[in-house]
């Protein structure tokens, strides 16, 4: 069983709604907003990165190989972001409201006809939507020929994904290493704060206990990482982490000789409890519910 907790039925946190308040919304690092943008000429230039090479920060690139190696873990690629340059891709003249442009390696391009310039997102396999970001120009260019890179700072990118009502930032799609940050640490991400994985996340373990606490058929309940933690890579690798979901598993205990509608009435009971838990919901993207016999 799958639960995804979406920040659209629900407003956004205080500092969220503040923080976007403060940026003027979807704009780029020095705060010019993205509709009606010149990318031409002298205005193509990396806006406050005049030294800036175009290749993938360096930290990040480390944090992914220790991740791969087994040496690091998720949150702390989700930290090399935080001092990241990443460049947000800028598409120029789509033609109709609703119109979608497929990207060079999947996915859909939305625009609307009012505006000269798109801010471009893309749609999850889970119907979620997403803002695509790219750690290097190269990559950029490899993904979409005629996107326009524009240089943030990976905050500032999560921001604008917030703004864009985009739960997800894809970092580098069809590229060899492809990394999905969930909605709980692009909210982190744009406030500045660190993140840890619901798996790993006392907060989130506290609040699971405390609403089975109040089950007597449920002997024990344990959180792991979910089954879409790990994500795909070209050539069939599996990366630990970047996945989009599910993100969080969780493992019930029950005693033995419940009956169908029983099990189903405490899933749903765990299931409303967690939801109107605002840690839970704040830090937990998604999750899996596994069903066990408890030992006798």
């Amino acid at each position: 069983m799958e639960h995804t907790t979406e920040p659209g039925g629900r407003p956004l946190p205080g500092h969220i709604a503040a923080a976007l308040a403060g940026a003027g919304g979807a704009t780029d690092s020095a705060g010019q907003p993205w509709a009606g943008r010149s990318l031409s000429g002298e205005d193509a230039r990396i806006h406050n990165f005049e030294d800036d090479d175009g290749a993938a920060d360096a930290g990040y690139l480390a944090a992914l190989a220790d991740l791969a190696s087994g040496a690091g873990d998720e949150a702390a690629v989700v930290a090399s972001l935080a001092s990241a340059r990443v460049f947000v891709p800028i598409l120029a003249s789509l033609a109709e409201e609703g119109d979608a442009v497929a990207g060079a390696h999947g996915g859909e391009v939305h625009g609307d006809k009012q505006a000269d310039m798109a801010l471009v997102t893309l749609k999850a396999p889970d119907g979620r939507t997403a803002l695509p970001v790219f750690t290097s120009a190269e990559a950029l260019a490899a993904w979409h020929a005629a996107a326009r890179p524009v240089a943030v700072y990976a905050a500032r990118a999560a921001l604008s994904a917030v703004a864009e009502g985009a739960e997800l930032l894809v970092l580098d799609p069809g590229s060899a290493t492809t990394f999905v940050v969930r909605r709980p640490a692009v909210w982190a991400l744009a406030r500045q704060h660190a993140w840890l994985p619901s798996y790993s996340d006392p907060a989130v373990a506290e609040a699971v206990g405390a609403a089975a606490a109040g089950v007597p058929a449920l002997r024990r309940v344990e959180i792991h990482p979910g089954g879409g933690v790990a994500s795909a890579q070209a050539g069939g690798r599996q990366l630990p982490g970047g996945g989009a979901g599910p993100e969080l598993r969780v493992v019930l205990y029950l005693e033995d000789g419940l009956d169908p509608a029983a099990v189903q009435s405490i899933v749903a009971g765990l299931n409303d409890a967690w939801a109107r838990n605002d840690t839970f919901a704040e830090r937990v993207d998604s999750i899996e519910i596994k069903l066990q016999r408890a030992a006798q």
